[in-house]
């Protein structure tokens, strides 16, 4: 795909403003003419840039995480997850925090979106978070046959999903500090 005709900052403001219209209307009502509207470009330019829905949106949200997790490296896996946990403010987690449950929601109706989102936003950050968990094993950490070591996406994407549910309340970094440090650190042995 022909992606040079966009700059940056162009491609920025087109991510940013299909976030917000994920954030309000979710990803079913979305539409490549509402985004061509909210960005004032046209429709054909969003489909020679991205070829599709599932593709814009998805790119979108790997746009919003500039930092690779593979990138973080402090010596220990503690001060790992203190980095990863601090790259986000509140107020922002909790808008990805309902972007994310909204689209959870979408994927059973979207193969195309699924395929998408492994493809460009989960499988590097998993990729990322296996880098770090094999860093914390290469040091010594973490015992390689720890079973919970395949676990900790799950334990993660799972504290995303509880909270609200069971306590009514948005998962924020004092509550996801408190979680790593009592769940995911323990479960793996540091």
């Amino acid at each position: 795909m022909a992606r040079s005709r966009l700059t940056p900052e162009r491609e920025g403001e087109l991510y940013e403003a299909v976030l917000d219209l994920l954030r309000e209307v979710g990803y079913d009502a979305l539409t490549m003419d509402a985004v061509a509207a909210r960005t004032r470009s046209s429709k054909a330019t969003l489909y020679r840039q991205w070829g599709s829905k599932p593709e814009l949106v998805a790119r979108a949200l790997r746009h919003n995480k500039p930092v690779s997790l593979a990138e973080i490296d402090t010596g220990t896996l503690r001060g790992d997850f203190r980095v990863m946990l601090e790259r986000t403010d509140d107020c922002q987690m909790e808008k990805d925090s309902a972007l994310m449950r909204g689209l959870v929601h979408a994927v059973h109706d979207n193969p195309e979106l699924l395929q998408a989102l492994r493809e460009l936003l989960i499988e590097p950050e998993m990729t990322g978070l296996d880098e770090v968990l094999d860093r914390a094993v290469r040091r010594g950490e973490v015992d390689a046959g720890n079973p919970a070591l395949k676990l900790v996406p799950h334990m993660l994407i799972g504290a995303f999903i509880a909270r609200p549910l069971i306590d009514d309340q948005p998962v924020d970094t004092t509550f996801l500090h408190a979680y790593v440090d009592a769940v995911v650190l323990p479960s793996l042995g540091v």
